[in-house]
């Protein structure tokens, strides 16, 4: 009766998110996220999908399992990503002050063909985690919805990844929009009947959860937090669904769709993680993602409105990415014609690439977080001092900057060996972490700051 619900609950939102989906698909629309008249989304509009792109599935996994393991603290170390709200706004307005139309336009105005390639790349391996994250999480589950069936989870993930791109392919960005501020506002329905149930549940505690440090103590929340510090910064100029949605308002809506983006992500980050922390309370065990454990520690209502919650998020990331991925493809690299059709090839190729990675092994959510978090790094030094400071980077400087900052990413990826002969070896991996994320962040900053020059 449970998986029944689920899957109808589900079905009946991919319905009503084809329905509400543009029926004339547009070149511009598709691209740059016009309406059918022509106009700008506004401000809600931008909220809701700037939102429900940024707490998709994989985040609140990732927030309930931190809440698990870490307590309070793991929930705030992954609340404090969502500061990116507050840097993306910042950048973004001062790339729109310099006359910037995308991220790549400053790069390719200050360091050529060499900065947009290298960013480029970064972004290209995000929205692929993106689209392999969020197909995970669909696979875990059903797959532990319907756990008698063996192919629940390959099956789950390639039902899913083929109804996402329908409807995604169709509209493009447009659609995205469109389906974001439906999809967004069922999930806060749906989360709040959740959370309520959570709060009034007996035994429930509030100053528990606010002082919990979860099964495994509050330490390597804590370096968690440091981490997600020196990150915030760079993080959000590496997520395309963000600053994309950067340039399609005029400046004044722009601004205020990241501030209210910011807070209404940070609340219900913590919200889920409330769920991770009052599991870790009650003692329960941990079994597949947490997800194993909330079925056995909440009603089954509870339970069904919980992972509607997360397949509603999985699916909402899923069209933005591809939409991102498609003006990647198309606007930037110019790999395909700018038309339907090209658009439309971009997406299948990412949609495939994405549910064939999720036949790897590698299971670990943040994983993806933290290797594509220390990939960004580079922009931190760049954008500090060409934008921020306004001075004169050199390509060199650029270049080195970029290549410390994907060794720190291959370094966490294989940290294993890349530790197994020092003192770091024996060291938490979040501590090894911080410790490539600070060395990172040194070589960026000292090549940077040694070659910058002020513009004559």
């Amino acid at each position: 009766m449970q998986t029944t619900a689920i899957m109808v609950i589900f079905g009946l939102i991919v319905l009503a998110s084809i329905f509400v989906a543009p029926r004339r698909a547009t070149v511009e629309g598709f691209f740059g996220g016009a309406g059918q008249e022509g106009r700008a989304p506004g401000l809600w509009t931008l909220v809701l999908s700037q939102v429900t792109t940024w707490i998709f599935a994989r985040s609140l996994m990732n927030s309930a399992i931190l809440g698990y393991f870490y307590g309070i603290w793991g929930v705030l170390a992954y609340a404090a990503y969502y500061g990116s709200f507050l840097t993306g706004g910042y950048v973004v307005g001062r790339l729109r002050a310099y006359g910037a139309g995308s991220v790549q336009d400053w790069l390719r105005d200050r360091f050529g063909s060499t900065g947009t390639t290298c960013y480029n790349l970064v972004i290209a391996l995000r929205l692929l985690s993106e689209v392999f994250a969020n197909l995970l999480v669909v696979g875990l589950i059903f797959s532990a919805a319907l756990p008698e069936l063996g192919f629940a989870r390959e099956g789950s993930i390639l039902l899913v990844a083929g109804l996402g791109l329908a409807y995604s392919a169709w509209g493009g960005l447009s659609a995205a929009l469109r389906t974001d501020v439906l999809q967004m506002l069922v999930f806060l329905v749906v989360f709040a009947v959740a959370f309520v149930a959570l709060i009034t549940s007996p035994g429930f505690d509030i100053g528990a959860v606010l002082t919990a440090e979860g099964t495994s103590g509050a330490w390597n929340g804590q370096v968690l937090l440091l981490v997600a510090f020196l990150q915030v910064f760079s993080y959000p100029i590496h997520d395309p669904v963000m600053m994309d949605r950067g340039f399609l308002a005029d400046r004044s809506t722009t601004r205020a769709s990241f501030l209210h983006a910011f807070w209404i992500s940070v609340l219900c980050i913590l919200g889920f993680g409330f769920f991770g922390i009052e599991a870790a309370l009650q003692g329960a065990a941990y079994e597949g993602e947490l997800l194993g454990t909330w079925a056995q520690m909440f009603p089954a209502w509870v339970f069904t409105a919980l992972m509607v919650s997360l397949l509603v998020s999985a699916l909402s990331t899923l069209d933005s990415s591809l939409a991102s991925s498609a003006r990647l493809m198309v606007d930037e690299l110019g790999m395909a014609p700018r038309s339907l059709a090209g658009g439309r090839m971009a997406m299948v190729g990412f949609m495939a690439a994405g549910a064939a990675l999720t036949l790897w092994g590698n299971q670990s959510l943040f994983d993806a977080v933290a290797v594509s978090g220390t990939a960004s790094l580079f922009l931190t030094p760049v954008i500090v001092a060409g934008l921020v400071m306004g001075l004169r980077v050199p390509v060199w400087a650029y270049t080195v900057s970029f290549v410390a900052a994907m060794a720190g990413a291959f370094g966490y990826f294989q940290r294993t060996v890349l530790f197994e002969e020092t003192a770091l070896a024996d060291w938490h991996k979040y501590e090894q972490l911080l410790v490539i994320c600070v060395v990172v962040l040194t070589v960026g900053f000292v090549s940077v700051l040694a070659g910058a020059r002020r513009p004559t």
